[in-house]
């Protein structure tokens, strides 16, 4: 990044504290409590959008925002709220000589109030005739250049209040995610839904395969771990009968790798919909999704990258193995044992690790020769049974289960279940789990006692689902990273 160095910046900051100094000799308070906000920019933009050239009003108004550009000693100021900017021009013949003193020891970064008259100068910019002003936050530290902006993307992730303040676009994205996490609540609540919060803080990582991060409590002495799933809590409401649909918007945390599409933590959405089947979350899903669009962008045909992808329901719905035997002539239901797999794996130049098993194998196959190629929205269906020890069995073949997992732009997006609601099945499953914990994989989940003892009270015949909600984000944003469109993303420690 082109900006300020170390040592101008510096001394940019001693000159701003100076300024301080003066400010206070003069009897002004640089961080004074509040301010009398009556407009906002885009709303003087909106009102008076007709308003003519070198025409002004007797309309009053007080703005406040940021200083994003002086010119001419302070005579034209460009001013940002939240909303946009609009033009302030000050003038001696309405300021007294405070104000006007006041005005020479603004700097851009500083946030302000004006109060003054509307007007259209002679080139057609909207304006604010300053007739007062309140210094209401100075700033120490200037802005990246004008010209050069801020690009770095390790300073933009790690300050990324500086990297809203001078990136319009970004503002707009997380204005974007909120209105489409507005938007899923409005879409669940029309449809029954009850939203609910359940423990961050657990005894055990359950609900997913993966690996979480762990802590001790010291008071209770016993050490806990950050969920890693909403699923098994969610599940116990729908036992417990609170509603037969819920759901939770809610942080996760999986102790892996980042990347484009992977952070620490993470929000996601888990909803439970009790006598509803696999089926039911795929018709719940797209049309959440399709919905969620069309509201924020007011379209379901999207634009991600180079590719252009419509969201209109229905999506496409494909069996994991007939997707894999349509594009390489291989059908893995016709091989029984992990070793049978693993060659046949082999035969299509998949190469996977001598550990893995049946369903394993067929996971890795997809991943590798399937997936990439899934740009348009499309429900993969009818997992492996050993990969997915939360799910139904499918009532036409024991091998698999009744799952499926949403894939658009090459991208896992929801994952979803007939749940598994056999607390004998259940325990056998999660038996699986800790055999393979025990063999060195510490993404498998553990036994969870008090959920098959829930179960065992009876759970009705459940779907459910989850969405990522950062990648979904990350789509109707056209985002090319999750750490886009998550705030305040992990990043490494520099070293001091």
């Amino acid at each position: 990044m082109e900006t300020t160095s170390n040592s101008s910046s510096q001394s940019i900051r001693e000159g701003r504290i100076q300024k301080l100094t003066d400010l206070i000799d003069l009897g002004i308070n640089p961080y004074p409590y509040t301010f009398d906000k009556t407009a906002n920019a885009q709303t003087l933009q909106d009102k008076y959008k007709d308003l003519e050239s070198n025409v002004e009003t007797q309309d009053v108004y007080s703005v406040a925002g940021r200083i994003m550009a002086i010119r001419n000693t302070g005579m034209f100021i460009d001013l940002m709220d939240s909303t946009g900017k609009i033009q302030i021009f000050s003038h001696k013949q309405n300021l007294d000589d405070n104000k006007m003193k006041l005005l020479k020891l603004l700097d851009v970064g500083d946030i302000v109030g004006f109060t003054g008259t509307i007007r259209r100068t002679p080139r057609g910019e909207l304006s604010i005739k300053t007739t007062d002003l309140k210094l209401l936050s100075k700033a120490l530290l200037p802005l990246p250049e004008k010209f050069h902006g801020l690009s770095d993307v390790e300073i933009r992730y790690r300050q990324r209040y500086l990297d809203m303040i001078v990136n319009p676009e970004v503002r707009e994205t997380f204005k974007k995610r909120s209105l489409i996490i507005q938007k899923i609540r409005e879409f669940l609540a029309k449809d029954g839904f009850m939203e609910v919060e359940t423990p961050t803080l657990q005894t055990m990582a359950s609900g997913a395969n993966a690996r979480p991060f762990r802590t001790h409590h010291n008071t209770l002495e016993m050490d806990l771990t950050l969920r890693i799933a909403l699923e098994l809590y969610l599940k116990r409401l729908i036992v417990g009968g609170v509603s037969e649909r819920v759901y939770e918007i809610g942080k996760c945390f999986r102790n892996e790798g980042i990347d484009t599409r992977h952070n620490p933590e993470f929000t996601m959405i888990e909803l439970y919909q009790a006598y509803a089947d696999y089926n039911d979350m795929m018709t719940l899903t797209e049309n959440l999704v399709a919905f969620v669009a069309q509201e924020v962008l007011g379209t379901t045909k999207i634009k991600y990258g180079d590719n252009e992808i419509d969201l209109t329901p229905p999506w496409d719905r494909k069996t994991m193995l007939g997707s894999i035997k349509e594009a390489t002539g291989v059908d893995f239901l016709q091989v029984y044992s992990a070793k049978e797999a693993r060659e046949l794996a082999k035969s299509i130049n998949v190469y996977v690790d001598e550990s893995l098993n049946w369903g394993e194998v067929v996971e890795a196959v997809f991943e590798e020769k399937i997936e990439p190629g899934l740009i348009q929205p499309c429900h993969i269906i009818d997992y492996p049974r050993e990969i997915s020890p939360l799910a139904k069995v499918h009532r036409d073949n024991e091998r698999l289960v009744e799952r499926f997992e949403t894939r658009v732009n090459g991208w896992e997006i929801a994952n979803a279940f007939s749940e598994l609601s056999d607390p004998i099945d259940q325990r056998h499953r999660f038996e699986a789990q800790a055999a393979a914990k025990a063999q060195g994989n510490e993404e498998a989940m553990e036994i969870d006692e008090d959920f098959i003892t829930a179960l065992e009270y009876a759970m009705p015949p459940t779907g459910g689902m989850g969405l990522g909600i950062d990648r979904l984000v990350m789509l109707l944003t056209n985002s090319p990273s999750i750490r886009d469109v998550i705030a305040f993303p992990t990043m490494r420690q520099i070293n001091k």
